[in-house]
């Protein structure tokens, strides 16, 4: 009978010790009422740059347009769209209206006058006027022509044209990076610089905007005149900072504040931090951290319900509570 009153005082101070126990880890998990969960983490270190983002189009920085001197027909084009050419390159061959004339009647005398009239009266020849890439044709050999016809088009080379709010136009100057990714390409992505910014400001819908040019280090074989682009301009960038996600820094009368926990005893702590630039999604720290501390990151997806009547599973269900 005594041995089984021991047995008994065994068994309720087990119960007694894993009460305790689960009273503990319950405790030590649980956030203060409706608090969200911490996800602990360390900084990092990385690059980070502060840019400005706008809209832009793939344009010719210098558009040349090839037009006759006179009037009369193209005999020949020897380029076509997407070929380099030289400055001063013979990109075609017209005939005027009356060498046009000689040459159509000595056809129907036979090839002989043919030949005579085109070795007495000779073609015009059309000049490239600078060296660049040929972007349009518009005419074909046959076809009769004026002064003001546009035969071809010529561009030095493609740029991107950027459209900056006047909010964010005195933030750029002349050299800083830029990154460009095209709407209909958007895998590729061209590096450049900032190479002028317009003087006059444009006013659509009583919006203000400046035209800044960016000039591609490389201009890809996908460009083309009048795409749409994304176009990221560099303001700022720094190499290997202590970095911090956004949502880990908090903003309080001023201050910037992180949320340091102890590893050993879980306690948080507020610290005061000094923050440098930031991006879309990190923000540098300067000051007030090491790369050993353990930042709280709260989780709206974590959160612990703001009840006091929060039970362990390892105590009974008190009279009258459904289970």
């Amino acid at each position: 009978m005594k041995s089984r009153k021991v047995i008994i005082i065994i068994v309720m101070l087990l119960f007694a010790a894993a009460a305790i126990i689960g009273i503990y880890f319950f405790n030590k998990s649980q956030n203060r009422e409706g608090e969200a969960a911490c996800l602990p983490l360390k900084p990092s270190r990385g690059d980070i740059s502060l840019v400005i983002s706008c809209n832009g189009t793939v344009e010719p920085r210098n558009r040349l347009e090839i037009k006759p001197a006179i009037s009369g027909r193209v005999e020949k084009i020897l380029v076509d769209e997407g070929y380099n050419v030289r400055a001063g390159q013979i990109v075609a061959w017209m005939s005027s209206e009356e060498r046009a004339a000689l040459i159509d009647a000595a056809r129907a005398q036979g090839k002989d006058s043919v030949k005579y009239w085109e070795e007495t009266y000779k073609p015009i020849p059309l000049l490239s006027p600078i060296a660049g890439t040929i972007i349009v044709r518009d005419i074909e050999p046959g076809q009769s022509v004026t002064s003001s016809s546009v035969i071809l088009v010529v561009s030095d080379r493609l740029i991107v044209r950027a459209v900056v709010d006047e909010t964010d136009i005195g933030k750029i100057r002349s050299g800083q990076r830029a990154r460009v990714s095209l709407d209909a390409y958007p895998e590729v992505i061209a590096t450049g610089s900032v190479a002028h910014i317009s003087y006059e400001s444009t006013v659509v819908n009583n919006v203000t905007t400046y035209e800044v040019d960016i000039i591609p280090e490389r201009v890809p074989d996908v460009f083309r005149s009048g795409m749409t682009a994304d176009i990221s301009i560099i303001q700022t960038e720094k190499k290997n900072v202590m970095t911090l996600p956004l949502s880990a820094v908090s903003r309080e009368n001023g201050r910037s504040l992180v949320t340091v926990v102890d590893e050993k005893t879980g306690r948080r702590m507020a610290r005061q931090v000094t923050t440098g630039i930031t991006d879309d999604s990190i923000i540098e720290i300067v000051s007030g951290l090491s790369s050993g501390d353990s930042v709280c990151m709260a989780s709206d997806n974590l959160v612990i319900p703001a009840s006091k009547n929060l039970d362990s599973p390892f105590l009974p269900k008190r009279p009258g509570k459904k289970k």
